[in-house]
């Protein structure tokens, strides 16, 4: 895993590789091992490059790198994992070393660039200049595991794997961009092509981008598009039988977790105990003639925990595992990391024990392996099979009685109703029956449809924009619905909606940031391309049965693992927020949260959220994933 960055349209050579090699500086985390810079002044083109040496440890992997005909140069974070497979198809190389950065610049050379681009399979962020041409082209792997910013500042275009490297650029001018904050307390990240700062934009998912001089007005082009393989998924489903299903996916997985454990250094595993890193990491053993490292994060709030789970896989399987515990200390002691780490206002709370298994994960490995984005694929979300549920016993109200009955839920503290409900809620397995209950109260209030309910769902902050001074909401997939994948099932088109915003600008940049920070390469063997095009294909019945989700992959691990280990309520990566800011982060949050800050910074109407804090605080409401996005603004906004 690596850093790159660079500028195009530039000036003399001297100051070119100083500004760009300051801007490397910056990801060093990213890539501790090696670094370059390459300049060419005639054009003003510099690459810059900082290297986590993974695959070819030896200098004949070092970045920016040209090809052989001496026509491309390129700096590559990434892995391209079928490189082997795409060097085979490449006759009469002479091959200086084994690196997939050397292979994707032969196929570049003997294919071009979309050809490339949809032959390999890997995570990517490229920067490639084409000397022949004068072309610059930015392009970015099929999910989005890799970041890539880009903007002109002036008449300069910069670009890089984070924000910071682009605001170690004397041009850069850094203006918060309102929209974009609008779109934080939505959603608590700012999805992509959007940016915190006016005039960056995130390279999306899947696409590149072309330049050559004195051109300005370039827009990406797609060369994969996951609405699209869901759409000729669900058109021309998979025919054969449950165990045919079943057989085909260990197929797909099996390889996709093999190709992904190739690497020059210690690989591991992060293995929280649940379905998908369970399957990850049972495929990871399997495959492996010597115990597999495996690591977890454990919560003192026994709710939250588990890491006993995690320690029941782990000696069933027979890895070697380790564990770390977090208390509310230890996240008071790591929330003022999380604007350096995260560039921009990040606001997954789960971001906290993330970072931390990734910083115990590197002590031991370099690389891991982990199960994001089974949810997405195989339909494991809780609002997947409650979402039809509510709609199905609700849906029939006319929209007054549904508001009363919602303003009626809203109404009782939750604390209350944890009271109340706690015996009767546990035994049915729900956690937080007051949370829960709240949350359905707001939906209710505000569905006309399940897409409605959808949207409500993954929306913290109603109204968002009102919240922002000079605020307003940009364009974006949420509220454009004629551009939702054309899926007849409301619930693919969650899966499909989550996979193309959800997974890519938040789970995916979680697990990114809080894993270069300590220089830890991850790999997510369920976003393979196969895997997921096999997925789509999957009839909804395959994922989604007796009101249980991920049913294909539980019988996939039913040959693993024994049942009793897995089978438990879906808890996710939570920290126990709402306690821990009414608790040891409280002073932390009132500090931030204060009404004359917000008034003097003058981004954020204070009413709205002193009245949020204040309810939370007293335990008439639990706002604490609400507040966290308020939180994580301010304290990046203080660090800058």
């Amino acid at each position: 895993m690596c850093g790159i960055t660079g500028q195009f349209n530039g000036s003399k050579r001297h100051q070119l590789e100083r500004t760009v090699a300051m801007m490397a500086a910056t990801l060093y985390r990213r890539g501790p091992d090696d670094g370059g810079v390459w300049v060419d002044e005639a054009v003003g083109i510099a690459l810059g490059h900082r290297r986590l040496s993974i695959l070819d440890l030896s200098p004949a992997g070092h970045q920016p790198m040209a090809s052989s005909c001496g026509r491309f140069v390129i700096a590559f974070n990434g892995e391209i994992y079928n490189h082997l497979e795409l060097r085979g198809r490449l006759k009469g190389q002479d091959w200086r070393g084994h690196s997939d950065t050397e292979t994707l610049l032969a196929c570049f050379a003997a294919w071009g660039i979309e050809k490339t681009l949809e032959r390999a399979v890997g995570m990517f962020a490229i920067a490639l200049w084409d000397r022949e041409t004068c072309t610059l082209t930015l392009a970015r792997d099929r999910i989005g595991e890799k970041p890539l910013y880009y903007g002109w500042q002036g008449d300069t275009l910069l670009f890089g794997s984070e924000l910071k490297a682009l605001k170690a650029h004397p041009a850069f001018k850094a203006e918060i961009d309102r929209g974009a904050l609008a779109l934080l307390l939505r959603h608590n990240y700012v999805p992509a092509p959007y940016s915190i700062y006016e005039g960056i934009h995130k390279l999306p998912a899947g696409t590149y981008l072309q330049l050559q001089p004195g051109q300005r007005d370039a827009e990406p082009v797609a060369y994969w598009s996951l609405a699209e393989v869901a759409e000729r998924g669900m058109a021309s489903p998979f025919s054969g039988s449950d165990e045919d299903a079943l057989n085909r996916l260990e197929q797909h997985l099996g390889a996709a977790v093999r190709n992904q454990m190739v690497a020059d250094v210690p690989l591991g595993a992060l293995l929280s105990g649940g379905l998908d890193s369970t399957a990850i990491t049972a495929l990871m053993q399997a495959n492996s003639s010597r115990p597999v490292r495996s690591f977890t994060i454990g919560f003192d709030e026994r709710e939250y925990d588990e890491a006993t789970h995690a320690r029941a896989v782990a000696a069933h399987l027979g890895t070697d595992h380790t564990e770390l515990r977090l208390s509310g200390s230890d996240a008071l002691a790591l929330v003022p990391q999380m604007p350096s780490m995260y560039d921009e206002p990040f606001a997954d709370s789960s971001q906290l024990p993330t970072h931390l298994v990734m910083k115990l994960a590197r002590q031991h490995v370099t690389v891991a392996l982990s199960g994001d984005a089974g949810d997405e694929l195989f339909g494991g979300y809780n609002r997947y099979f409650l979402a039809p549920k509510v709609w199905r016993r609700v849906g029939w109200m006319p929209l007054p009685l549904r508001r009363a009955m919602g303003a009626g839920l809203t109404a009782l503290p939750s604390e209350m109703i944890n009271r109340l409900a706690g015996p009767l809620a546990r035994r049915a397995g729900i956690a937080h029956p007051g949370d829960k209950a709240h949350k359905l109260g707001r939906r209710l209030r505000a569905m006309r449809s399940m897409d409605d309910l959808y949207v409500s769902l993954v929306s913290e902050w109603p109204d968002a924009e009102s919240m922002v001074v000079g605020g307003f909401m940009p364009p974006n997939l949420l509220d454009e619905r004629a551009r939702w994948p054309r899926l007849a099932d409301p619930v693919a088109r969650m899966m499909a909606l989550d996979g193309l915003t959800y997974l890519p600008d938040d789970i995916l940049v979680k697990v990114d940031r809080a894993a270069m920070a300590v220089s830890l390469e991850t790999r997510a063997p369920f976003l393979d391309r196969d895997l997921i095009e096999f997925a789509w294909s999957l009839p909804m019945h395959m994922k989604i049965r007796d009101g249980q989700g991920k049913w294909l992959l539980r019988r996939l691990l039913d040959r693993y693992v024994p049942g009793e280990l897995v089978e438990r309520p879906k808890m996710g990566f939570g920290i126990p927020l709402d306690a821990w800011l009414r608790g040891p982060l409280r002073d932390w949050a009132e500090s931030l949260l204060a009404e004359d800050r917000l008034r003097r910074e003058g981004y954020l109407k204070p009413a709205p959220i002193r009245a949020a804090w204040k309810a939370h605080l007293a335990g008439q409401a639990s706002y604490g994933y609400r507040l966290w996005s308020v939180l994580m603004f301010q304290a990046w906004l203080e660090s800058q």
